[in-house]
């Protein structure tokens, strides 16, 4: 049984859109069309109705897809049982990630998992959330960890790891250092310390600065969030970064500010729905338990 075929199936169901379920599955539309017509001929059984350009489960279809799910987690559970098997032998595991990652649980997730499965090889780099995204669409990377603003992607399979918030860091000998929360207009005439990509088109903070009319004043803007956190601790402008992305141990004269109106942030693992390898489903099932056991 082709299991590619069956995925196709379940997820036309969900989404009731051929173009839809070609852009989450990465086929193109006539692949999609070919699917479902190969195991209707297999089964002799019509599975969707096409009438008035919807696209639905037929009554026959289902009854099909309950066997079909469960065909599935199966097949899953089995490629599981085989990375397993196979973690006497050497594997490759590729991940990237963004640079605070060892800020957030996923850093304690990749860790634990890389001592549990010794014989996994990972491949760990960094990168900014702009190139993590189209490091996505690469072949030879498995298994991305960024931040993200709007709703999950459907294209991709997603593990909500934590959720953030932008706070202002300020020198504590500074007049805000007393304000209970800052707002954007608090600071426009700052100067900022920011870590590079923190305003482009993907960040709701830069919609904040359009709607407040602000130009940023950025005189830093780079990666170190450890030399922005000294040029604060000398009292030297002022930041707007994450509030989990940094560690003011030895910063004395930092001190972290909420901004308001609140801007979040979500942490995720993101793999493609065609990244199926043994060793990718171990990894992304350890996770899964892992964030599930931590909510307990």
């Amino acid at each position: 049984m082709d299991t590619k075929k069956l995925t196709t199936l379940v997820d036309l169901a969900e989404t009731q859109s051929y173009s839809e379920t070609a852009e989450r599955l990465f086929l193109s539309q006539s692949t999609v069309s070919k699917h479902i017509m190969a195991l209707e001929k297999e089964w002799d059984v019509k599975l969707f109705s096409r009438a008035h350009r919807q696209v639905q489960l037929t009554a026959a279809g289902k009854k099909i897809l309950p066997a079909v799910q469960q065909l599935l987690r199966q097949e899953k559970e089995l490629q599981t049982t085989v990375a397993i098997a196979n973690a006497n032998h050497a594997q490759t595991l590729v991940i990237h990630g963004i640079a605070s990652i060892a800020q957030y649980q996923a850093f304690n997730i990749i860790t634990k998992f890389t001592s549990q499965y010794p014989n996994v090889k990972l491949k760990f780099s960094e990168a900014e959330v702009p190139d993590l995204n189209e490091d996505l669409k690469r072949q030879d990377v498995d298994v991305i960890f960024t931040r993200i603003y709007e709703d999950n992607d459907p294209r991709y399979d997603t593990i909500v790891n934590e959720t953030d918030h932008y706070v202002v860091l300020v020198p504590k000998n500074s007049p805000l250092a007393q304000a209970k929360q800052l707002s954007i207009e608090m600071i426009k005439d700052q100067q900022l310390l920011l870590l590079r990509n923190t305003i482009t088109v993907a960040n709701l903070l830069n919609e904040a600065l359009k709607r407040s009319l602000v130009t940023p004043r950025i005189v830093y803007e780079g990666q170190r969030i450890d030399l922005i956190l000294e040029m604060l601790n000398q009292g030297m402008g002022v930041s707007v970064v994450m509030n989990k992305s940094f560690d003011l141990t030895g910063f004395d004269n930092v001190k972290a500010v909420p901004l308001v109106p609140e801007i979040c942030s979500r942490l995720v693992f993101l793999k493609r729905r065609d990244r199926t390898a043994p060793v990718v489903n171990l990894f992304w099932d350890f996770a899964k338990r892992e964030i599930e056991q931590a909510k307990e």
